[in-house]
Formats: C-alpha cells, structure tokens, sequence
C-alpha cells in the first residue's frame, strides 16, 4: 500500500482512477443534482468543536456499547451494495476489516456476497444485515430468517429506498451489474439474483428495485417484522424527529439518521444537520446512529458530540477495498482511529462519554462577537 495514501480523500483520489467508469459513477454519485451529496460534506464545517485543555489525556478510549455489543470503536461500516464491483473479496474483505478492528459490518441485502459466505468468511465480524422488504413477502421473510441463522445481530431496515433516486450518471451509462456477479443473496432465484446484470436503457438497479422492492410498506410493516424474528430491529433513513418517534412507537431498538448518501430524494437536510432533532425527539429511549458524508475523525467526533452512539460510514470504505482490498478496508479503519484519537486527545476528551453536547457549537455563534 502507497505511503502517499494517508487520508480517506487520498484513497477516494486513487479509487477515483483505478475503477471502471460504471462501477465508480455507481459508488461515487448521488441523485439528480446532488446538492445532498455536497451538502453532507459541506454542513460538517458548518459545526465547530469547542476544545477543554488541561484534562488528563494519558489514557485514552473510544470503546463504547451497540445493541449491547463492546465495540473498539464508535465509527462502523455502513451497508454499500455490491462491493465486488470494488474488489473480488467484496464485502468478505470489508467484514473482514470491521472485525480486525472490534467494529459494526452492516451488510447490504444486494450484495455481492451471501449471507452465509460473510459469516463463513468473517466469523468474528460484530455483523448487521441491512433489509429491504421486496414485494414477495416469503422472500423477504427467507432473508431474515437466514440472517438470524447466520449469527447477525441486528436487521436494519432501510426506510426511505423502496424507490431509488434518479441517478443522471448512472442513466447516461446504462448502468448493469457486471455479468461476472451476482446478487449473491438470492442464487435460488435466477431473476432475483441477474436482473441487474441488464437496462431495459436506463440504470439496471433503477429497473431493480422498481420492479422488486415492495412500494405499500408502511409503520404497521415493523410490526410483521417483529413477529418473524428475535433480532432488534433498526430502521435506517430518517430524518424528522416526527418519523423517529414514530420508529420508537413501532418498537425500534435504534433509529439511524441517513439520506442514503444524497442518492434518493435531493435537496433532504444533511445528514448531521437533521441529528440533533432526532436526538431530540428520542431522548434516550433507544440508540441513534448517523451516516452521511463522514470522511474525517473531526466529522465522527462532532456526531457523537450531537447525540449519535455510531457513526456508520460506506463510501470510505469502498474507496479502501478498490485500492487494497481488505488491507485497504483496515487502512482506512486506521486513518479514521488515529484522526478521531487525535481530535480527541486535543479536545480534552479521554472517552467516548466526554464527548458532549457542550464541545461543539454552530459557527454562526462566533459572528456574535
């Protein structure tokens, strides 16, 4: 691995160059005009952390508990599809770095990899299956049942993707899966497995999930999936604190603020910006969780200062797979640690528990002066 790689924009840089132009625009773009996309990397600079000195930073901590998991780390692997595309382990390689650092691995129902070769290939992994819930009911119930089987934790229910953005990148480059892969998950199903393997002139994943994916799920959808599996349930995609409490009332064990990265609905609120309000509104009754343009320890930092448990993090870690496979994966899991260790220790902060509300602020604060 390149010496010259020593932050996550030094990996997407080179990720940028080695991949194929339909597997990067894939990873890489968001929806329609992609002012989300921007905005979630631009709103980190928008909050700014307010460092205490003079505190005892010789031991130093970033353990912290999930769904009643120890964890290394308060930063995860977010779900990303089809991570083979990145490199030929894919999501094996990926699982295989969140376990070498005590961390989350959420894996994606259309994933390159099964279920079952994750947890075969990882079997240390602290592993999270992310859902969604296709109009074939029995299927959906299949994967649930096999996740569960499978030693995974956690289902996360993704809210906000039973339709898919319009992606302009992925429209002029009539998207498809490579013919080599498949969605692994569903290999006793030829249509389900290769059906994004092909455009009918649009984006082949597009064409996916609209004919697939379920589009009458409501609130009263948790409740069945409650009644087909143990595992706590944590539903992905909101953004209101109306929707969280709603979530809690359905029986969520978290709730994870996310935009799914600017690719579904452009112009949504950045998703750190919409953290506070769902915090708000949960008020300690179940965990929180954050995606969003995170790329720097100050960004996972000023997450946690805003009431978030995790940070789950997808496009880094794609960027990592493409330029080193699983040592990638690890690299940037790295990177992540040191800048978040060091924001820490320079900010007065010895544990995840000292990273409160009080140590960020808005920078409009500062205008007063």
């Amino acid at each position: 691995m390149s010496m010259s790689l020593v932050c996550v924009k030094d990996y997407e840089r080179e990720a940028h160059r080695q991949l194929p132009r339909n597997a990067l625009n894939y990873y890489n773009t968001g929806a329609m005009s992609e002012v989300t996309v921007h905005e979630n990397k631009a709103a980190m600079n928008r909050w700014y952390i307010r460092p205490r000195f003079l505190r005892d930073m010789s031991k130093r901590s970033m353990a912290t508990i999930v769904l009643g998991h120890p964890v290394s780390l308060p930063f995860g692997v977010a779900p990303t599809a089809m991570q083979r595309m990145a490199c030929p382990d894919g999501e094996c390689a990926n699982a295989r770095a969140a376990a070498k650092n005590g961390t989350v691995f959420t894996l994606s129902t259309i994933s390159t990899s099964s279920i079952e070769e994750v947890a075969t290939h990882a079997p240390s992994s602290l592993r999270f299956f992310q859902l969604y819930i296709y109009k074939d009911r029995d299927v959906t119930a299949r994967l649930v049942q096999r996740a569960e089987a499978a030693g995974f934790s956690a289902l996360v229910l993704t809210v906000d993707g039973a339709f898919f953005g319009i992606r302009r990148e992925d429209m002029r480059n009539k998207f498809i899966l490579p013919p080599h892969l498949r969605m692994e998950n569903f290999q006793d199903n030829d249509r389900k497995s290769s059906l994004a393997n092909s455009s009918a002139g649009g984006s082949g994943i597009n064409e996916y999930v609209t004919a697939l994916f379920d589009t009458s799920v409501t609130w009263k959808d948790i409740a069945w999936l409650k009644r087909i599996t143990k595992l706590p349930i944590v539903l992905k995609g909101i953004l209101t604190a109306e929707d969280a409490l709603l979530g809690l009332e359905a029986g969520a064990a978290a709730i994870w603020v996310s935009n799914h990265g600017g690719r579904l609905a452009d112009g949504v609120p950045p998703s750190i910006e919409a953290l506070p309000e769902v915090v708000k509104a949960v008020n300690g009754q179940c965990e929180v969780y954050v995606d969003g343009g995170f790329s720097e320890g100050s960004d996972i930092f000023k997450a946690l200062a805003l009431g978030a448990q995790m940070v789950f993090l997808g496009r880094p870690l794609l960027w990592g797979l493409t330029c080193g496979g699983e040592e990638g994966a690890h690299n940037i899991l790295q990177i992540l640690y040191r800048e978040l260790d060091a924001v820490m220790a320079l900010s007065g902060c010895a544990t995840v528990k000292d990273i409160t509300r009080e140590m960020v602020i808005r920078k409009e604060y500062y205008s007063k002066f």
